[in-house]
């Protein structure tokens, strides 16, 4: 880490050095734990230095399983070309790769700096192109996995969490799963959604065999509920998805009520991980 810190002040140094210390100590209890740890990404005058620090984590802890993440904003022009990268990095040095691929969270900011200070914008044109990265992204992710499994190697080398609430991507994404014959028991991929967020996706995920996690931000109120009121802004979307599941849960309460079934569980085939 020479080169990161070399440029810092005594005071910024011993910052630095606290926090490396203070993400040990959460790594070092994880690994032991077998629990995984999801860095989550930030804006891209941030992230260079937050993934060569997830990097060497990845490579100290990441030996036998992937228990570090690192986070992925596909709205990024560049992802395909990070994730690739790193994939080639984690191959070489021989360790664990994880990866959690999200959409973006600092559209506006990011093209509004790009703006101020005159440099191109880092993101892509429109929400079609951000899903096309996305799913290239996750491809490629796949398809080296594929290519493990016909070499007899670990397909655990490469873990991912397609972390979405689009509907097409999470159906890309188990298409994609069959067609190289990456079982959900395999755990190498798993999906996330927001808490009361798009329930309608992450039950049935969950029912099927996959493995589905709801993302539950927790702390408090007075710091949640900031993070909280950014996310919404930020998913506005998600608006209309909600709505949607309004509707398909009232449709499933006057099934229950026409069936005579109103206290019906449905059967799955889900298995914790």
């Amino acid at each position: 880490m020479v080169r990161l810190i070399t440029q810092l002040s005594p005071k910024e140094e011993e910052m630095f050095r606290n926090m490396i210390r203070r993400l040990n100590t959460i790594v070092k209890s994880a690994h032991e734990m077998d629990v995984r740890v999801m860095v989550d990404a930030e804006q891209t005058y941030f992230q260079p230095a937050i993934s060569r620090i997830t990097q060497e984590f990845m490579r100290k802890y990441n030996k036998e399983k992937a228990i570090v993440f690192n986070t992925y904003q596909c709205y990024l022009r560049e992802a395909f070309n990070e994730v690739s990268t790193d994939l080639e990095q984690a191959k070489r040095q021989n360790f664990y790769f994880g990866a959690k691929l999200v959409r973006g969270a600092y559209l506006d900011q990011e093209r509004a700096r790009a703006a101020a200070l005159g440099y191109p914008d880092p993101t892509n044109p429109n929400y079609e192109a951000t899903t096309e990265m996305y799913h290239k992204t996750l491809t490629e992710c796949l398809r080296r996995i594929k290519e493990m499994k016909m070499k007899g190697e670990d397909m655990r080398k490469i873990g991912i969490m397609v972390a979405s609430h689009n509907e097409d991507t999470v159906r890309f994404a188990i298409q994609k799963m069959k067609e190289i014959g990456v079982e959900p028991e395999d755990k190498v991929i798993c999906f996330g959604q927001l808490l009361a967020m798009c329930d309608y996706i992450t039950f049935p995920l969950g029912q099927s065999g996959y493995s589905a996690y709801k993302y539950i931000p927790y702390g408090p109120v007075n710091e949640v509920l900031p993070y909280l009121s950014r996310r919404a802004h930020e998913n506005k979307g998600i608006l209309q998805k909600i709505k949607k599941e309004k509707r398909l849960l009232a449709r499933e309460i006057l099934r229950r009520f026409v069936t005579g079934k109103f206290w019906y569980s449905p059967k799955g085939t889900y298995v914790p991980v």
